[in-house]
């Protein structure tokens, strides 16, 4: 069963919005976990928008299931990483103003950079995701730079998804024979939601696991928390 993990950084963007601790992020956390995900990420930024570097710090003590960090590896988040040692750190070529994650990596230019990294992470028992696109050239830059898994960067397959699924599919399922023939991990993310991730579950060989964060939580203010979390193991199984 590929594993469900849930991006909270909304409810960040929630508890931000007023300041306080309303809602409270670690409570969100733990109530997520003893509903079903079996993970946590965070995505914390430069600027601190919605997740805190201390909030990575804070949920590394309550987190019981993987505790996933991502982000651009500039020097701060490098430290924070190496810090709170998460099960898995998942490399995000973001810029500094984005509002959200809108391309993978080029691991070929990247190849140094990502290498170095990579390695820093890797002596430090962390499992390393990075971010691509469903390019087997990406994807083999990808071996090449040594991580254990790569997510597949999914906005195309949602946009796409309602139009023509098996179309929007199709450069994923290659990708993912591409990926499990050099013996790398499969993760997901980017707007799959209750809509899609049932067909992209079902077609994506060896998927190990999705993170799903801004869906989610928007679903669960019509459906709830605890249902909506259970819908989705429900569509992975």
């Amino acid at each position: 069963m590929t594993k469900l993990s849930v991006n909270v950084n909304k409810i960040a963007t929630l508890r931000n919005a007023r300041g306080g601790n309303v809602p409270d992020l670690l409570k969100v956390s733990k109530d997520l976990e003893s509903f079903g995900a079996q993970g946590i990420t965070i995505h914390p930024r430069p600027d601190e928008r919605h997740i805190r570097y201390q909030d990575a710090r804070d949920l590394k003590k309550t987190v019981t299931t993987e505790f996933n960090i991502e982000g651009n590896p500039v020097p701060k988040f490098i430290e924070l990483v190496l810090e709170v040692k998460p099960e898995q750190v998942t490399l995000v070529p973001d810029a500094v103003d984005a509002i959200t994650s809108n391309a993978g990596w080029d691991t070929v230019k990247n190849k140094a950079f990502l290498t170095d990294v990579i390695k820093t992470f890797k002596d430090a028992g962390i499992r390393t995701s990075i971010f691509v696109d469903p390019d087997p050239k990406m994807i083999e830059g990808a071996k090449a730079v040594g991580t254990d898994r790569i997510e597949l960067y999914t906005e195309s397959y949602a946009t796409d998804y309602d139009n023509n699924k098996e179309e929007a599919i199709k450069p994923f399922i290659e990708a993912a024979i591409r990926v499990n023939e050099l013996g790398l991990g499969i993760n997901a993310g980017h707007d799959l939601s209750l809509n899609n991730i049932q067909y992209f579950a079902k077609n994506i060989p060896n998927l190990l696991e999705v993170s799903i964060g801004h869906a989610l939580i928007s679903e669960a203010l019509y459906l709830g928390l605890d249902n909506v979390v259970n819908m989705y193991l429900h569509r992975l199984k």
